[in-house]
C-alpha cells in the first residue's frame, strides 16, 4: 500500500499500489512518483514538493543486505531530483507492515512540528511535544522509551528544522542509535519543511512477508550470502575505511580541499589503525547496520574512556572531514561524525564546505580549534553558520573561492576524479548531482567489461565513460531493490536479483529485464531534471579538475565536456 499524508489537512489515506508501480521499490519508486506527481520547477522547500519514503522491492525479506531505505524529493541543494538511501532498521520494518511508500504532501499552516506513528494499525499524526530543537540521539531515546525499544525512528536534527540544505534524515540502527543517514541532497530540510520531526515505525503484530516460492527465495539468498562473505573480508574486517590507504596509494585521496591526492598522515586515519583503536577500547570493528547484513562493514567507535562515541565511522566521513581538511586525528573526526549524526548533517557536504572555508583563509588547514569554532557557528545558527548550512557551492561563492569540488550544487565524494576518471564521469553525469552512490567506479569494478591487469587504468580516460554507465545502471538496480551495493556488482548479481524478484512476486524476469528497469529509472530522473531546468549541458566537472595537475602523480581529468553532455543522449 501507499500511505499518503497531507500535512495541511492532516488527512491520511491508504491507497492500493497501482499496477505500474508493482515491480518498483526504493529509488525506482521515489523517482517515478516524483516525476508523476510534482511540478519539477516547484520550490524544494515549498508546499508543492513531496517527500517520498520507500523501502526496496526486496525490503523485509531474507535477501542479504536488503534493508536500505530510500528518501526522495526535489533537492534544495541541487534543484533537481534526489534520492538518498541509508541502512538502519526502518526499511525492513516498513516493508513488513506492507508499506510500499509514504508520500508526504503540502505544508501545515501552523509552525509546530509533528511526529508520525506508523504501524500495522495505521498512521497517527501527533504533536512533537518536547522534541523541537533536540538532536537525533535525544529524539530517538525519548521516542524509544515511549513507544518501545524495538521501534525504528526516522528523524531530523536541528539542521533539518532550520532548512539547511545539507540536512540529513537519520535512521536508527540495530542498537537504536540514529547513526544511519540518508545524507545527500538535503532531504532533512524537505522533511523539516513539512514540519515532521520524526517518524516512528512499529512492525509489532505485522504479518509475515509473503513469497510465491519461499524455499527457492531462501536458497538463492543463502547461496548469494555464502558467495559474498569471503569476497568482502576487507570490508568486514576494516569497514569502508579500508579504502583510505588504497585511495591514498592511487593518488586520489582528497587532501586540503582537493589540492593534492595523497595525505602524509593517511595511516593515522586508515581502516587498519581504526580497527586497532576500536579493539583497544572495547568497541566493535565489525557491525551490521541493519538486520540481514552479511558484510558487516559498519563499526562502533568508543572514546578513550571506552564510552560510545559514534557508529559507522565511514570512509567518506574520514576522507572529507579528515584529509580534505588536513586533519589526522581520528578521535576528532569521530567526534565530528557524532555531531553530524546528532545535528542531522551530511558529513560529506560539511567536509567539503569546511575545506572551502579553509581554502579562503578563514581557518588554516589542520587547525582543530578553528574547526571547533566553525562547528559552533552552525550550532548557534549565526550568519556564518547559516551560510555553511547551505553547502559548499554557496559558501564558495560568498567567500570568493574558485576551487569548489561540486557538481549541480552538491559536493562530490571522497575520490578525486583526476585519479579515478570513471567516478568523475559519474559525478558529472548522474541526475543525482556529484554523488558516488549513483555509480562509484573503484578498483576491481569493471562493469560488463573484462578484467584488466593494468593497475592504473582508472586514472586513464579510455573506457571510463562506458564503465561509469555500467555502474550507474547496476547501482540503480540495487537501489530499486533496497540492496546494499557492496553485495556486487556483476552480471551474475543481476541474474540473482531477477530470480529473487521472481521467487517473491511470481513473475518471470530476466537479468535484462531488471537492467531495463534501472535504465528507465535513470531516464525518468533525467526527464525530471530537464523539466526542472537542469539540462544535460550542466553535466561536467569544475574546470580546475582539467587544468590543475593533481600531485603526486600529476593527474588531470581528461574526458571531454562533450562526452558528458552526450552521456544520456543514447540508451543508458
Amino acid at each position: 500500500m501507499i500511505i499518503r499524508i497531507n500535512m495541511r489537512t492532516k488527512l491520511v489515506k491508504q491507497e492500493k499500489l497501482p499496477d505500474k508501480y508493482q515491480l518498483l521499490g526504493g529509488r525506482g519508486l521515489t523517482s517515478r512518483m516524483l516525476l508523476d506527481e510534482i511540478d519539477p520547477t516547484c520550490a524544494p522547500l515549498g508546499a508543492n514538493n513531496k517527500l517520498v519514503i520507500a523501502p526496496g522491492l526486496l525490503g523485509g525479506t531474507a535477501a542479504p543486505c536488503s534493508g536500505r531505505l530510500s528518501v526522495g524529493a526535489k533537492s534544495p541543494l541541487t534543484g533537481g531530483i534526489k534520492e538518498s538511501n541509508g541502512g538502519g532498521t526502518a526499511g525492513g520494518k516498513l516493508a513488513k507492515i506492507g508499506v510500499k511508500a509514504i508520500v508526504i504532501e503540502d505544508q501545515p499552516i501552523e509552525e509546530n512540528f509533528c511526529i508520525l506513528i506508523v504501524s500495522s494499525a495505521g498512521v497517527r499524526i501527533l504533536p512533537a511535544v518536547g522534541l523541537e530543537g533536540k538532536g537525533n540521539y535525544e529524539t530517538a531515546n525519548i521516542l524509544q522509551k515511549k513507544y518501545g525499544a524495538a521501534v525504528s525512528v526516522i528523524s531530523i536534527g536541528p539542521a533539518g528544522e532550520r532548512g539547511y540544505s545539507l540536512a540529513s534524515v537519520a535512521i536508527t540502527d540495530m542498537e537504536g542509535h540514529p547513526s544511519r543517514h540518508c545524507g545527500r541532497g538535503g532531504m532533512g530540510a524537505v522533511m523539516g519543511s513539512k514540519k515532521i520531526k520524526a517518524i516512528v515505525v512499529d512492525n509489532n503484530e505485522a504479518p509475515a512477508i509473503l513469497y510465491q516460492n519461499e524455499k527457492l527465495f531462501k536458497e538463492i539468498s543463502k547461496e548469494w550470502a555464502q558467495n559474498v562473505i569471503p569476497l568482502k573480508k576487507g570490508l568486514t574486517e576494516y569497514g569502508t575505511a579500508n579504502l583510505v590507504n588504497l585511495v591514498n596509494s592511487l593518488g586520489a585521496l582528497p587532501t586540503r580541499n582537493y589540492s593534492y591526492g595523497s595525505f602524509t598522515d593517511a595511516e593515522q586515519i586508515s581502516g587498519e589503525y581504526m580497527k586497532q583503536r576500536i579493539e583497544e577500547r572495547g568497541g566493535k570493528p565489525s557491525h551490521a547496520c541493519h538486520p540481514g547484513c552479511v558484510i558487516r562493514c559498519s563499526n562502533i567507535y568508543n572514546d578513550s574512556k571506552g564510552n560510545y562515541l559514534t557508529s559507522g565511522l565511514e570512509y567518506e566521513t574520514i576522507a572529507l572531514l579528515g584529509s580534505n581538511c588536513g586533519i589526522s586525528d581520528l578521535d576528532f573526526i569521530a567526534q565530528l561524525d557524532n555531531f553530524c549524526d546528532d545535528f542531522g548533517i551530511d558529513t560529506m557536504e560539511l567536509g567539503i564546505t569546511l575545506g572551502v572555508i579553509m581554502e579562503s583563509g578563514w581557518a588554516p588547514f589542520g587547525d582543530i580549534d578553528k574547526m571547533v569554532e566553525l562547528i559552533g557557528e552552525l550550532k548557534k545558527d549565526t550568519l556564518l553558520g547559516k551560510l555553511m548550512g547551505q553547502g559548499a557551492v554557496i559558501t564558495g561563492k560568498v567567500l570568493g573561492v574558485q576551487r569548489v569540488a561540486a557538481v549541480k550544487g552538491q559536493g562530490i565524494s571522497g575520490y578525486d576524479p583526476r585519479g579515478l576518471q570513471a567516478t568523475g564521469v559519474t559525478y558529472a553525469t548522474t541526475p543525482m548531482g556529484g554523488d558516488h552512490t549513483a555509480g562509484n567506479c573503484l578498483p576491481g569494478r569493471t562493469g560488463y567489461r573484462p578484467e584488466t591487469k593494468d593497475k592504473d587504468f582508472l586514472s586513464k580516460p579510455e573506457g571510463m565513460v562506458e564503465l561509469a554507465k555500467d555502474m550507474q545502471v547496476m547501482t540503480a538496480v540495487y537501489d530499486i531493490c533496497g540492496l546494499c551495493f557492496f553485495l556486487g556488482p556483476s552480471e551474475d548479481d543481476m541474474l540473482r536479483i531477477a530470480k529473487l524478484i521472481n521467487a517473491k512476486s511470481g513473475v518471470n524476469l530476466t537479468a535484462q529485464d531488471v537492467i531495463g528497469f534501472a535504465k528507465q529509472l535513470i531516464k525518468d530522473e533525467v526527464e525530471f531534471n530537464e523539466k526542472a531546468g537542469l539540462s544535460q549541458s550542466s553535466n561536467g566537472l569544475p574546470e580546475f579538475f582539467s587544468s590543475e595537475k593533481l600531485g603526486p602523480y600529476n593527474y588531470l581529468f581528461n574526458i571531454s565536456k562533450e562526452k558528458m553532455i552526450q552521456f544520456y543522449k543514447k540508451d543508458c
